[in-house]
C-alpha cells in the first residue's frame, strides 16, 4: 500500500481536512457567513462520506468538487490568511489524488483570477506544480490555461517570481512529456492500425495521438512559433516570450524526451519541418562574419553574430546530432559542416572555443562518428564529414602555432604549408636554445618555433564538459583565455582517438565471441538444424564484413590528420603528462590499425613513437626508410594542402643520458631527453599490450630499442634480462640520476614486454621471433672482424621470449634454436658466442623443466625436439660452447634426470662425444654429468639406454688426459654393473619387451636384427657390452688403469655373473676372457725393458714396477689370477658347456706360459691361480692382497699360503646350496661325468709337471744373470701337487712318480739369490725348514697316505718314496748341486750382489729322517719294503752321519740319526729275524755292523769346545745304542749269522776296555773316559755271560763267547792296573783308572755270583778255570794306595770262599 492511501493516512487527511474546514468556518465567521456555511456543511460531506464508504478515496473523488467548493471559495474572500489556508488545504487533496477533473479546471480557474489579480504568486506556483505532477487529471485547455499561467508570472517585475517562474515551466514542461512516456508505456502491447496521415495537412491535425502525447505535440509546436517570434496556436493568453528562454526549453525537451520524438512520426515531422530550418535560419549571422573583412563589398551591412543565440543554437544542434542523427542525416550534415566552418581563423575567437567545444561533445561519442561515417564517408559523391572534422582540428592546432603577423590569413596558412617542408633544415642552427627549456617552462605547454601555448586543465577525460557553451547567463561574448581553444582541440583528439579505438575494439572483441559462439554452436553435433545455423553464421560473417569496413573507413578518414596534429603536439609538448597523452594516442591507433590489419597507418603511428624515442637525426636506417614515404605524401585538409610537420629539433627537454650510437664506427655521442625515455616507454608499452597486431613492425620496435638499450648501457643478464651495465666502451655513457632510477623499471618493463610474448599468438609469435632474428644476424655482422662488444640485445630477447613461450615451444622451437645453433654459437666473437650458449642452454632447461600439457613423459616427440640441439652443440668446435653444453647437461641432471625418458640417448650422447683432444676442463665436467647419472639416475632411464652409459663410461676410462676420471670411470662402470645386478629382473624384462619389438619390425623389413653379442639375449648383452668395455680398458697403457679396470672385471663376473644364461658364458669365456688374456700376453711379453725414471711430475716409482714390462707383469698377474678365479668359482655353469675340455686346456696353456715366465712376480702368480682353478686355495679378492712390493712380499705371502690359503678366505658369493637352488628350477644340479673330469685332471699334471720340470732344470750355463726361479714359486709349484694328486691319484703310476721325484728333487736343489736369502733363510743357526722343503715333505706325505690306503699295486711305491726321503736325507752331509753354478756359503754371500746362496739342508733332511722313521714304523712288514732292502738302504744312508759325527755340517744330524736308527732298528730287525730264512736281509747285516762300529768308535775328534755335559750326554748316546744291542741282537742271536755276533762282541769287547785319546790333557783325561759306555759294554758282556737258560745252540755260543770276552778283558784290566800302580809310585793314579779298577772288580764279585747262582750244567770248566785264574792277579792288587780300591778288592776277594774246598771227584760240566 502507498504511503498516501494506508488506512493511518487516509484517517490522518480525513481529520486534516475536516480540521482545514473548522479553521475556514472559524476564520470566515465573522466576515464571510456564506463560506463559513459551505465550509460546515463540507465538514457533514466529509463524515458521511467516510462513514458510509468502503474505499473512502474514490469516493472522496467522486465529490471532490463538493469538498473543494468551500476552498475555492475561501480563495475568492482574496483574504491573505485565508487565501493561504485554502491553497494549503487544496494541495493537501491534491497530493492525495482526490481531485477529480471538474475539480481540477475549478482550482485552475480559481488559480487564474488569483494570478491576474497579481495575489500569491509563489504559492500558485506551487500549487500549480502539485497539481499537474501529482496526477494527469488535467488536460487539453485546462493544461494549457496553467502552462500560460506559469509563464505569464515569468514575465513580472518580481525577480523572485520570475526565476521561480522559470524553473516551474521548465519542470511543467518536462511533466508534460514525461505523461506521454507513460502512456506509451501503458499502451506499448495495443497495436493500432496507423492512420495515414495526409501529405501535407493542418498542422493541429493531431487526431491519431492520444491525450497526453497531443498536450505535448500543442505546447512543443507552440515552443517553435514562440522562438520563431510567431504567434502561439494552442498556448492562448501568452503576452510575452524571449529567444534565448525558447531555445533553452527546445533544448531541454529534444534532450531528455528522445524517444518521444522518435516514436511518433507527428514530432518527428515537427524536428523536420519547423525546428532544422529555424536553426538554420538563426544561424545565418555567424556563418557569413568574417573577422578582419570590416569593409565588406555587400551593400548590406552583415549582421554580428549573438553570443547567446549563438551559444544555445549550437547546443541545440549538439542535442540534435546526438539524439536524432538518424531522422535528420541531411540536416546534422549542413550542422557539421557549419561546425567545422566556425573553426576557421577568421571567425571570432569565441566562436572557434563554442564550436571546438561543440566537435568536442561529439567526440566523446563514437557510435556517432561511426555514423557519420557511414552516412557520409563511405558513400560516394558525399561529403567526407568525419574526415573533415578530423582534419579541421589538425588544422586548427596547427593555425594555433602559426600566429599571423599581419595580412590574411589564408595566406599565412599557405606560407606556413610551404614553410613546414623546408623548415627542417633551418631549425638546427639553434643548439643554444637547449638549455633555455628548462628555466623558463614551469607551466604546462606546448611550444613549437617560439609559438608557446599553455595548456588548460579544460575537462576530465572523456567528457566533453564545456565551459562556454555552459554560459547561459552571459550576454556578451566572454575572452578566451590563451590555450583554452588548443586545450579543447587537444582533448578533442585524444578523446576521438579514445572513442573510436575502445568502439572499435569494444566490437572486435564482440565479433570476436560471437563467431566462437558461432563455431562452437556449429561444431557441437545437438543442433538440429544445420542449415539454419549455416545460415546464421553467413548473417554474422556478412555483418562482420560490413562492420569490418566501416571501422577501415574510420581509421583510414581520421589516421591522417591525427598523426599529423599528434606528431606536431608530441613535437612541441613540454609537459610530461601531455606528452604521455598524446604519446598514449599514438600507441592505441598503431594498436587498432594493427588488429584492423592496416599496415601502412600502423607502421606510421609506431614510426612516430620510435621517432620520438631517439635523438634526432639519429641514424636508423628502418626508421628513416619508412618516414621518407610518409613526408612525401601530404594531406588535403579542407582544400588547402598541409604536409605532415617534421619534428623540430629544438628540444625544450632535460637532458637525462649521453651514450654511445650503435655503429659500426664510433661517431660521438647521442643523448637523449627524458621525452625519449618517455617514448620508449610508450613503445615498450605498445609492444607488450599489443604485440599480437605488430607483424612486421616488430622490426622497427625492437630495432628502435636495441639502439636505446645500448645507448643508455643495459647489459643482459641471467635469463636475457637486461640490467644495467658497466659502460665497456669506456665514460661515453653518461646517466642522470634521475634516469638511473628509471633504468631498473625500464628493464622491468622490457623484460615483460618479452614475457607477454606468451599471450601472442602464433603468427605474431613468429613475426616477433623473425624480427629478433634479423635483428641479431645485424649485431653479428656488425661484431664480425672486431674485438667492439657486441649488441647482445637481439639474442637475450630471443631468450626471453622463448623461455615464456615454453607452453607453446614446439611451434618457435625450430627457428629459435636454429638461429641460436647455427649462427650465434658458431660466432667468431666470443662474448656473441658465449651468449648464444647460454641463451640456448637456458632454454632447453627451461623446456624440461616446464610444466607441459601433456606432460613430457607423455609426449616424447617433444622432449626429443627440445633436447636436441643440445646434441647439435657437440658439433660446434669452440671448447666455451661445449663446456655451456656440459653445464647444462649437469643442470639438466640435477632437476630433471628422473623424467627424461627418451631423451637419454641424447644425454648421453653428449658426454660421449666429448674427445681426449679436448682439454681437461671439459672432460671433467661431462665426466661430472656421467657420475651423476650412474648414481642418481640408472633406475629412471629407459633400460636400452643403460648400453650406452656403459659406453660413454668406458670411453671416459679410455681418456688419456686426466688418470683419475678413467680410474673413476671404471669405479662408475662396478657401480653400473651392481646396479645391473640388484635389478636385474626388471632390466631383462623391459629389454626382452623392447628385443620383441625391434624383431619384429625387423622381420617386417626383411633384415637380420643386428646387435652385437646376438645371439645372446638382450639382458646378457648388456652385460658382455660392460666386460668388453672393461676387457678394453685392462690392455690401456697406464698401468693404474688397467689394474683398476681388471679387478672391476673380475670382481664384476665374480660377483654377478650368476645373471648370465647359461649359454652366454660360452662367449664370455672365449671372446671375453681368452681374448683378454692373449693380449695381455702378448703385451706382456714385447714390452720395454727400459727403466722408467720416474712417473710423470715428482711421482716416485718403486723399483718392482720401474719397468713397462714389470707394469704389465702386474696385470698378466690380475688378469691371470681374475680368469682363474672365474674358472674355479663358476665351474658348475662352465662344465656343462661343451668345450670346457678347450677351454681348461687353454687356461692351463696361459698358466704354463705365466709360469714359465722369466719374471718371478708372474710366474709365481701363475702358481696360485693354477691352485685356484684346482681349487686349492679359496680366492682371494684383489683388494686384501698386501700392496708391497714383492720381495718384501714373499714371506708373507708363504706364510700365508701354507696357514690358511692366501689371506683371509674369500666368502664365495654362491654356496652349494644356492647353486642347487637356483638351479632347481629349470634344470637340474648337473654333475659331470667323471671321465671328463680325469681327463681335466690329468691335462693339469701335465701341465705341471712341464712348468715343473721347465723351472727346475739347472742351467746351462752359469752366466750372471741366469735367471733361476724364487723360492715362493717353487713352493707354490710343489704346494699345488698334494690337491692335483688327489684327483689323479688312481692313475698315478711309478713313471710319474719318478718324474714327480725329478721335480722335488730339482726344486730341492733350487739355490736362493743372495738379496732375497735373509727374507727366506734364518740366520744359519735355527734349525728350521723352508716353505719349500716343507712343501716337498708334504707332497710326498700325501702321496704315501694315499699308498697307505691305496691298492696293493700302490704300495709298490713305496720304496720309491723312501728312496726320495733318503736322498734328502744325505743332504744333510751332502748338498745337491745345481747345474754347475757356483754357490756360496750364506756366511759370505753379500746381500746386495746377484750371488747365489746354498741353502741350509740340515732341518730338511733331518725332517726328512724324521718321516723315513715315522714311515718306517708305518711299513716295515709291506713286501714292497721287505723286498726292495729298504732297511739296509736306511741303515746304508744313516752310516754317513753316524760315521761323520762329530764332523757333521750340524749336530743334530748324527744325533738325530741315531735316535731315529735305533727306531728303525726296533721296528726293522724282528722283521729282519722274521725274514731270516729267505736271505731278504742278509746284506743288511754286514751294514749294519759297519754302521754301530762307525759310529761307537767314530775317527772324527769330538770339537775342543765340548763341555762335559755335552760330552756325558754324548756318552749316554753311545749307552743306548749298546742297549739296544743288548736288547734287540743279542738276545735273538740264532736268528744272526754267526760273523755278525762276531763283530758285535768284538765291538762290545772294544768297548768295555777304556781307550782314551791322546790329545787329552792330564786333567780332562778323567772325564773323557767313556766310563758309562764302557760299564755297558761290560755289563752287556757280562749278561750275555749267562744266559739262564740255553734254548739254543746259538745262544749258548753267545753265553761262552760272551763270558771268554768279559774275563779276558778283566784280566787285562788288572794286569795294567798293577803295572801303573807301580810305575807311579807316590803318585795317585788317573781317577779314570782307578774307577775302571773298581768297576773291574765289582765285576769280577757279581760275575762270580752270577756263576754261582747258574745251573751248574751251564756254566762250562773253562769258564772256571779262567775265573780261578784271576785269584793271583787280585792278590796282587792289595799293595795299592787307593782305599777305594781296597775296599772293592775286599768285596771281590770274599766270594773266593767259595772255592775253598777239598777237592772232589771230576764232574763234566754238561756241555751242549
Amino acid at each position: 500500500m502507498s504511503g498516501t492511501s494506508s488506512p493511518e493516512a487516509v484517517k490522518k487527511l480525513l481529520e486534516n481536512t475536516q480540521g482545514d474546514l473548522r479553521g475556514l468556518s472559524l476564520e470566515c465567521r465573522k466576515k464571510f457567513p456564506p463560506v463559513k456555511e459551505a465550509a460546515e456543511s463540507g465538514i457533514i460531506k466529509v463524515k458521511t462520506i467516510a462513514a458510509r464508504n468502503t474505499d473512502i478515496l474514490a469516493a472522496l473523488k467522486e465529490n471532490s468538487s463538493e469538498v473543494v467548493q468551500p476552498f475555492l471559495m475561501g480563495c475568492g474572500t482574496k483574504e491573505p490568511k485565508i487565501t493561504q489556508l485554502c491553497l494549503a488545504a487544496i494541495q493537501r487533496l491534491m497530493s492525495h489524488e482526490v481531485v477529480s477533473e471538474a475539480a481540477a479546471g475549478n482550482i485552475i480557474n480559481m488559480l487564474w483570477q488569483l494570478m491576474e489579480n497579481s495575489l500569491e504568486e509563489l504559492k500558485l506556483l506551487q500549487t500549480v506544480l502539485v497539481l499537474l505532477t501529482t496526477n494527469t487529471v488535467v488536460h487539453d485547455d485546462a493544461l494549457s490555461k496553467a502552462i500560460v499561467l506559469c509563464f505569464r508570472l515569468h514575465f513580472t517585475k518580481d525577480n523572485i517570481t520570475n526565476n521561480t517562474a522559470a524553473a516551474t515551466v521548465r519542470q511543467v514542461v518536462t511533466v508534460v512529456f514525461e505523461r506521454v512516456v507513460f502512456e506509451d508505456e501503458r499502451y506499448k502491447d495495443v497495436i493500432e492500425q496507423p492512420v495515414p496521415v495526409p501529405g501535407n495537412s493542418n498542422r493541429r491535425s493531431v487526431s491519431t495521438l492520444k491525450p497526453c502525447a497531443k498536450d505535448a505535440y500543442m505546447l512543443f509546436q507552440d515552443l517553435c512559433q514562440l522562438v520563431n517570434a510567431d504567434a502561439p496556436y494552442w498556448l492562448v493568453g501568452m503576452t510575452e516570450m524571449t529567444r534565448t528562454f525558447g531555445l533553452e526549453l527546445l533544448e531541454s525537451v529534444l534532450n531528455d524526451f528522445p524517444q518521444v520524438f522518435l516514436q511518433h512520426q507527428e514530432f518527428s515531422f515537427l524536428l523536420k519541418e519547423r525546428v532544422c530550418p529555424l536553426v538554420i535560419k538563426l544561424f545565418s549571422p555567424n556563418i557569413k562574419f568574417r573577422q578582419g573583412s570590416s569593409t565588406s563589398s555587400s551593400p548590406a551591412p552583415v549582421e554580428k553574430p549573438y553570443f547567446p543565440i549563438c551559444m544555445r543554437l549550437l547546443r541545440v544542434v549538439s542535442v540534435l546530432i546526438k539524439q536524432f542523427y538518424s531522422l535528420l542525416v541531411t540536416e546534422c550534415e549542413i550542422f557539421l559542416s557549419l561546425l567545422v566552418k566556425f573553426l576557421d581563423a577568421d571567425k571570432p575567437q569565441w566562436l572557434r572555443a563554442v564550436a571546438v567545444e561543440s566537435i568536442h561533445r561529439l567526440c566523446v561519442q563514437p557510435q556517432l562518428l561511426r555514423s557519420f561515417c557511414q552516412s557520409y564517408d563511405m558513400k560516394p559523391h558525399s561529403t567526407k564529414v568525419f574526415r573533415d572534422i578530423v582534419n579541421a582540428l589538425g588544422s586548427f592546432i596547427q593555425s594555433l602555432f602559426l600566429v599571423p603577423s599581419t595580412g590574411n590569413t589564408s595566406t599565412t596558412v599557405n606560407q606556413t604549408g610551404s614553410n613546414t617542408s623546408g623548415g627542417t633544415a633551418s631549425s638546427q642552427t639553434n643548439p643554444g636554445m637547449l638549455g633555455m627549456g628548462g628555466g623558463v617552462t614551469v607551466l604546462p605547454a606546448f611550444e613549437y618555433r617560439g609559438t608557446w601555448i599553455p595548456i588548460l586543465t579544460v575537462t576530465i577525460q572523456g567528457s566533453a564538459k564545456a565551459t562556454y557553451l555552459e554560459m547561459l547567463d552571459k550576454v556578451e561574448p566572454p575572452t578566451i583565455p590563451e590555450g583554452y581553444a588548443m586545450s579543447v582541440a587537444f582533448h578533442c583528439l585524444l578523446d576521438l582517438v579514445r572513442g573510436i579505438t575502445t568502439m572499435i575494439e569494444g566490437e572486435l572483441g564482440q565479433a570476436g565471441t560471437d563467431n566462437q559462439t558461432m563455431t562452437e554452436a556449429t561444431s557441437s553435433p545437438t543442433q538440429s538444424s544445420e542449415q539454419q545455423d549455416l545460415q546464421s553464421v553467413s548473417d554474422q560473417t556478412d555483418k562482420e564484413l560490413v562492420n569490418r569496413a566501416v571501422w577501415e573507413e574510420m581509421v583510414n578518414a581520421c589516421w591522417c590528420g591525427l598523426l599529423a596534429a599528434l606528431s606536431l603536439l608530441l613535437d612541441a609538448s613540454t609537459d610530461e603528462a601531455a606528452t604521455e597523452n598524446i604519446l598514449k594516442a599514438e600507441l592505441t591507433m598503431a594498436a587498432l590499425c594493427g588488429k584492423l590489419g592496416l599496415v601502412t597507418s600502423r607502421d606510421a603511428f609506431i614510426t612516430a613513437i620510435c621517432k620520438g624515442s631517439l635523438p634526432p637525426h639519429y641514424a636508423l636506417t628502418v626508421l628513416n626508410s619508412t618516414t621518407t614515404t610518409l613526408s612525401s605524401k601530404s594531406y588535403s585538409i579542407q582544400g588547402q594542402n598541409v604536409q605532415m610537420i617534421s619534428p623540430s629539433s629544438e628540444s625544450h627537454q632535460q637532458v637525462v643520458a649521453v651514450g654511445q650510437p650503435l655503429a659500426l664506427q664510433p661517431q660521438g655521442t647521442v643523448m637523449l631527453t627524458s621525452k625519449n625515455i618517455q617514448c620508449m616507454r610508450t613503445l615498450l608499452n605498445l609492444a607488450h599490450c599489443h604485440g599480437a597486431v605488430l607483424g612486421t613492425s616488430w622490426q622497427l620496435v625492437l630495432a628502435t630499442l636495441q639502439h636505446l638499450v645500448w645507448i643508455l648501457g643495459l647489459k643482459p643478464g641471467v635469463g636475457g634480462a637486461l640490467k644495467p651495465g658497466r659502460a665497456v666502451e669506456g665514460p661515453s655513457t653518461v646517466l642522470t640520476t634521475a634516469v638511473m632510477t628509471d633504468l631498473p623499471v625500464i628493464s622491468n618493463i622490457l623484460s615483460r614486454l618479452f614475457e607477454s610474448s606468451q599471450y601472442l599468438d602464433d603468427v605474431s609469435l613468429h613475426h616477433l621471433i623473425n624480427a629478433l632474428c634479423s635483428l641479431s644476424l645485424e649485431a653479428m655482422e656488425m661484431a664480425y672482424g672486431n674485438n667492439k662488444e657486441p649488441s647482445l640485445f637481439a639474442v637475450a630477447k630471443l631468450l626471453e621470449t622463448g623461455l615464456v613461450n615454453m607452453h607453446r615451444i614446439e611451434i618457435l622451437w625450430r627457428p629459435l634454436t636454429g638461429h641460436l645453433l647455427e649462427k650465434v654459437c658458431q660466432h667468431p666473437n666470443s662474448r656473441m658466442r658465449e651468449w648464444g650458449a647460454e641463451a640456448l642452454t637456458s632454454l632447453i632447461k627451461a623446456g624440461l623443466t616446464f610444466n607441459h600439457d601433456p606432460p613430457l613423459s607423455q609426449n616424447q616427440r617433444l622432449q626429443l625436439l627440445l633436447l636436441n640441439p643440445l646434441k647439435e652443440l657437440s658439433n660446434i668446435i669452440h671448447p666455451d660452447i661445449r663446456l655451456k653444453q656440459l653445464e647444462c647437461v649437469l643442470q639438466i641432471l640435477q632437476s630433471q634426470g628422473d623424467s627424461l625418458g627418451p631423451g637419454w640417448p641424447l644425454v648421453l650422447g653428449v658426454m660421449g662425444a666429448i674427445r681426449s683432444d679436448q682439454g681437461e676442463s671439459l672432460i671433467r665436467t661431462a665426466f661430472q654429468c656421467l657420475q651423476l647419472v650412474v648414481t642418481d639416475f640408472l633406475p629412471t632411464m629407459p633400460c636400452t639406454c643403460l648400453q650406452i652409459v656403459v659406453e660413454v663410461a668406458g670411453s671416459f676410462g679410455l681418456h688419456n688426459q686426466e688418470l683419475n676420471i678413467s680410474l673413476t670411470s671404471i669405479g662408475l662402470l662396478w657401480n653400473i654393473s651392481d646396479y645391473f645386478f640388484q635389478r636385474g629382473e626388471t632390466i631383462e624384462k623391459e629389454l626382452n619387451k623392447e628385443e620383441a619389438v625391434l624383431q619384429k619390425q625387423a622381420e617386417e623389413k626383411g633384415v637380420l636384427l643386428n646387435r652385437p653379442f646376438h645371439p645372446a639375449p638382450p639382458f646378457d648383452c648388456l652385460w658382455l657390452c660392460l666386460y668388453a668395455k672393461l676387457g678394453e680398458l685392462c690392455v690401456d697403457p697406464r698401468p693404474a688403469v688397467r689394474k683398476s679396470a681388471g679387478q672391476t672385471l673380475f670382481s664384476t663376473i665374480g660377483a654377478h655373473g650368476t645373471l648370465l644364461q647359461h649359454s652366454t658364458w660360452h662367449t664370455v669365456i672365449w671372446k671375453v676372457l681368452f681374448h683378454l688374456l692373449d693380449r695381455v700376453r702378448e703385451s706382456s711379453t714385447t714390452a720395454d725393458k727400459e727403466k722408467i725414471e720416474s712417473g710423470g711430475g715428482n711421482i716416485l716409482i718403486h723399483h718392482s714396477r720401474d719397468t713397462a714390462e714389470k707394469q704389465w707383469a702386474e696385470t698378466w698377474v690380475l688378469t691371470l689370477a681374475g680368469v682363474a678365479r672365474i674358472f674355479n668359482t663358476r665351474r658348475y655353469l662352465l662344465q656343462p658347456l661343451g668345450d670346457f675340455s678347450k677351454a681348461w686346456d687353454v687356461l692351463l696353456d696361459h698358466i704354463q706360459s705365466a709360469a714359465l715366465s722369466k719374471n718371478n712376480e708372474v710366474s709365481l702368480a701363475a702358481l696360485k691361480s693354477f691352485q685356484e682353478i684346482l681349487q686349492i686355495v679359496s680366492p682371494v679378492r684383489d683388494s686384501e692382497k698386501p700392496d708391497t712390493p714383492p720381495a718384501i712380499n714373499v714371506p708373507a705371502l708363504l706364510g700365508a699360503m701354507t696357514a690358511t690359503g692366501l689371506g683371509r678366505s674369500f666368502m664365495r658369493t654362491d654356496s652349494i646350496g644356492e647353486r642347487i637352488g637356483r638351479y632347481n628350477e629349470s634344470e637340474p644340479p648337473i654333475i659331470t661325468d667323471e671321465i671328463e673330469d680325469l681327463n681335466l685332471w690329468w691335462a693339469a699334471w701335465n701341465t705341471w709337471y712341464r712348468i715343473g720340470s721347465e723351472s727346475t732344470k739347472p742351467p746351462i750355463t752359469c752366466e750372471k744373470l741366469t735367471f733361476i726361479p724364487s723360492q715362493p714359486f717353487l713352493t707354490a709349484l710343489i704346494q699345488i701337487f698334494p690337491a692335483l694328486y688327489q684327483h689323479i691319484k688312481t692313475g698315478f703310476s711309478m713313471d710319474d712318480l719318478q718324474k714327480l721325484g725329478v721335480i722335488l728333487h730339482g726344486a730341492v736343489s733350487v739355490p736362493i739369490s743372495s738379496d732375497a736369502s735373509p727374507f727366506i733363510l734364518p740366520s744359519y743357526t735355527e734349525a728350521v725348514l723352508t716353505s719349500l722343503q716343507e712343501a716337498v715333505l708334504t707332497a710326498l706325505d700325501v702321496l704315501q697316505k694315499a699308498i697307505c690306503v691305496g691298492s696293493e699295486n700302490m704300495q709298490i711305491m713305496y720304496p720309491a718314496i723312501f728312496d726320495q726321503l733318503l736322498a734328502f736325507v744325505e743332504f744333510s752331509c751332502k748338498p745337491p748341486q745345481y747345474g754347475q753354478l757356483e754357490m756360496k756359503h750364506i756366511a759370505n754371500a753379500k746381500y746386495n750382489q746377484a750371488e747365489w746362496v746354498a741353502l741350509n739342508y740340515v732341518p730338511f733332511a733331518e725332517r726328512s729322517l724324521e718321516v723315513v722313521v715315522d714311515l718306517y714304523q708305518k711299513t716295515a712288514c709291506h713286501k714292497a719294503v721287505v723286498n726292495e732292502k729298504v732297511l739296509q738302504n736306511i741303515i746304508k744312508t744313516q752310516r754317513i752321519p753316524l760315521s761323520l759325527k762329530y764332523a757333521c755340517p750340524s749336530e743334530s744330524t748324527w744325533k738325530l740319526a741315531v735316535s731315529s736308527l735305533l727306531k728303525v732298528l726296533s721296528i726293522g730287525l724282528p722283521v729282519a729275524r722274521q725274514h731270516a730264512s729267505s736271505g731278504k736281509f742278509d746284506s743288511m747285516w754286514p751294514e749294519l755292523a759297519s754302521t754301530f762300529e762307525d759310529f761307537l768308535f767314530t775317527k772324527s775328534i769330538p770339537p775342543d769346545n765340548l763341555s762335559i755335559q755335552e760330552f756325558q750326554r754324548n756318552e749316554s748316546i753311545d749307552v743306548e745304542v749298546v742297549q739296544l744291542i743288548s736288547t734287540e741282537i743279542l738276545p735273538y742271536a740264532n736268528f744272526i749269522p754267526k760273523e755278525f755276533v762276531g763283530q758285535i762282541m768284538t765291538m762290545l769287547n772294544k768297548g768295555s776296555i777304556h781307550s782314551q785319546s791322546s790329545s787329552f790333557t792330564e786333567a780332562e783325561i778323567d772325564i773323557r773316559m767313556r766310563e758309562e759306555f764302557s760299564k755297558m759294554c761290560f755289563e752287556t758282556l757280562l749278561q750275555f755271560s749267562f744266559s739262564n737258560k740255553v734254548t739254543t745252540p746259538q745262544e749258548g755260543y753267545i753265553s761262552r763267547m760272551a763270558l771268554s770276552v768279559l774275563l779276558k778283558r778283566s784280566q787285562d784290566v788288572l794286569h795294567r792296573y798293577i803295572e801303573d800302580e807301580r810305575l807311579s809310585g807316590k803318585c795317585p793314579l788317573p781317577r779314570q783308572q782307578v774307577t775302571e779298577i773298581i768297576f773291574v772288580l765289582k765285576a769280577v764279585s757279581t760275575l762270580i755270583d752270577s756263576l754261582k747262582k747258574t745251573q751248574p750244567e751251564n756254566v762250562d770248566a773253562n769258564t772256571w778255570a779262567q775265573v780261578i785264574a784271576l785269584y793271583p792277579t787280585l792278590v796282587e792288587c792289595i799293595t795299592c794306595s787307593s782305599s777305594e780300591v781296597c775296599s772293592a778288592l775286599k768285596e771281590a776277594l770274599v766270594p773266593f770262599k767259595d772255592f775253598m774246598h777239598p777237592p772232589a771227584p771230576k764232574v763234566q760240566n754238561g756241555e751242549s
